[in-house]
Order: C-alpha cells, then structure tokens, then sequence
C-alpha cells in the first residue's frame, strides 16, 4: 500500500480501485486484460506525479489536458513499449476516466481527443500443417515421464484441434469430458460461452491422458495438473514448446497461441467460412477474424511466386 500512496492520494486510489472492482464484476473482463489495466494506470499516476512534483490527486486528473496524455505515452514509448502496449495503456486510461466522468469526478474528453498509436499490420504466422501434426504427436513430446508427454500433447492438441486460448484449455475440468462429448462448452474472454466441436484425436488425446494421470481428479477441479498436482501453469507448455521448437526445427514464431492460429487457416483453406470460424475462436468481431484471410492470400501468393513458370 505505501508504493500506492507514494503515486496517487487515497482519494485517488479508491476510485481507481472501485473501476478496477467494476471491470471484474460487471465487464467480466478477463484476468490478464484487468491486470493490464491496473499496471497501466498505475505507471500514469507515477508518470503523473513525477510531472507534479507531488501526488496525484483527483483534482489533477480532472485538469488533464491532452497534452498531459501524449507526454505520458512519449514517456512511455522512450521506455520501448511498443504500438500495441501504449494503445492498450490508451484504451484503460479512457475508461479509468470515463468512469470518473459518471461520478462527476473529470473530464474524460481529453482523453478522445488523443489519438490511438497506429498499430503494426502484422499477419498471424501459422504453423504448416505437417508442422503442427508433429507439435500435437504424443512420440513428439520430450517430457522424460510417459503421462506428462501424453498431458502436454492432449493440451497441444486441444490448442490446433478446437482452436481454444492456453487459457481456456487449463481451465477445463474432468466433468467437460464425461461421456466422451462431441463438442465443448468453451468460457472464453468476457465471459463469452461458445461450443467447439471435439474432434477424435484430441478427445482420445485428454482420455489417455486421465488414464495416465497419477493425481486424483475431482469432476470440477483443473483437468490438466503440473508434476507435483497442482494446476499446471501456461509457462510449462510454453517451455514444452520452446523445447519442442528446437528439436522440430520450427521457427520462432512456433507457440502455444500459433496453435490457434494454425486452426483458423488451416481451416479457411480447406473452405471454412469466416462466421464460422468467428464463432469457433470466439471473435467478438468478424474483423478480428478476417486477419486470417491475408494469412491465407500470403499463403497462395508465395506457392504461385513458388511453382508457377512465369512468376
């Protein structure tokens, strides 16, 4: 609590804690975005401080000028954060105002006038597909214990097979699988519900693995344990893949996450339509989803440049 107060009077603290407690509890938004937030408006209110000479106080924020915002992201991009990161750190600070505002507590429309960072067009870089069949195979997997190379390939698996996030697939529980079900029920960011449909390999994948298993576990309790039988985190799969990177020859573009980007085009090639695949990934926006039809055009484009005579 003493780095708080150094930033930003109590006044100041509490309301910025009462919108984070809103995000979680009426937003939904997802743990990693609400920490997100939280360390970016905690750096503001340090910038800020720094830039008064004094702690921040309500009164302060409610006399921020444009002016204020761009120095803070100056500030902030000489530090090397990148396009993405400051219009994120943006994006918080316009809301963190905008509920003030509610309260009659500022003016958020400083913080509009302020234009976003342009952000880097960058395709996402998908796996091939005999790239990403070797990534999910069992015989692949480097993990010296048999039932922990057969839990990181059923969590590869879920990751191309049903287009999950890391984090929804370390969020399933026993009870998901009950039945051998053809479909899942997925919990996605924003509380968002979807259903994907399981295919075989990676339901037999997770069966094996519940076979293997040496800990107890319970129907609504983490599936997927680490090796002494706690949750397993993000970072042993992550590591898993970096691991897996080098003995595969994959580039370093090879994560988790590409997983999920190589189920989307792999997908769209095969003559997957774009609703489709937003409702599988859980898009909130088909424009989000449309990323991947520059994947696949890239994709055509470099096979023509490749085998056609007169390219």
């Amino acid at each position: 609590m003493t780095e708080l107060l150094i930033i930003a009077d109590p006044a100041l603290m509490a309301e910025r804690q009462g919108w984070l407690a809103a995000l979680a509890g009426e937003r939904r938004l997802s743990d990693n975005t609400l920490e997100a937030y939280e360390r970016d408006t905690r750096q503001f209110l340090a910038f800020l401080t720094g830039h008064l000479a004094a702690p921040a106080r309500l009164k302060d924020i409610e006399a921020l000028r444009p002016a204020d915002l761009r120095g803070f992201l100056a500030a902030r991009r000489r530090d090397g954060a990148g396009a993405r990161t400051l219009g994120r750190g943006l994006a918080g600070l316009r809301s963190f105002l905008r509920h003030l505002e509610r309260k009659g507590l500022a003016n958020a429309a400083g913080a509009t006038a302020v234009r976003s960072p342009r952000q880097p067009k960058s395709l996402p870089k998908p796996l091939s597909d005999r790239q990403a069949i070797a990534v999910v195979d069992t015989h692949e997997q480097l993990a010296e214990e048999s039932w922990i190379r057969v839990r990181n390939a059923a969590v590869l698996a879920l990751l191309y097979g049903c287009g999950l996030r890391i984090s929804e697939a370390l969020s399933l529980t026993p009870a998901d699988f009950a039945g051998s079900p053809a479909s899942l029920r997925i919990t996605g960011k924003g509380g968002k519900t979807r259903i994907v449909p399981l295919i075989t390999p990676a339901r037999t994948g997770v069966e094996d693995y519940i076979e293997l298993c040496p800990y107890q576990l319970g129907e609504d309790r983490p599936l997927f344990r680490g090796a002494r039988g706690g949750p397993l985190q993000p970072a042993i799969i992550q590591r898993e893949m970096q691991k897996l990177r080098g003995a595969l020859g994959l580039p370093d573009s090879a994560t988790p996450h590409a997983l999920r980007h190589s189920f989307a085009t792999h997908l769209l090639a095969g003559g997957g339509d774009l609703r489709t695949i937003q409702e599988l990934l859980g898009h909130a926006s088909l424009s989000t989803t449309q990323v991947y039809t520059g994947v696949d055009s890239a994709r055509l484009l470099e096979i023509y440049d490749r085998a056609h005579p007169r390219a």
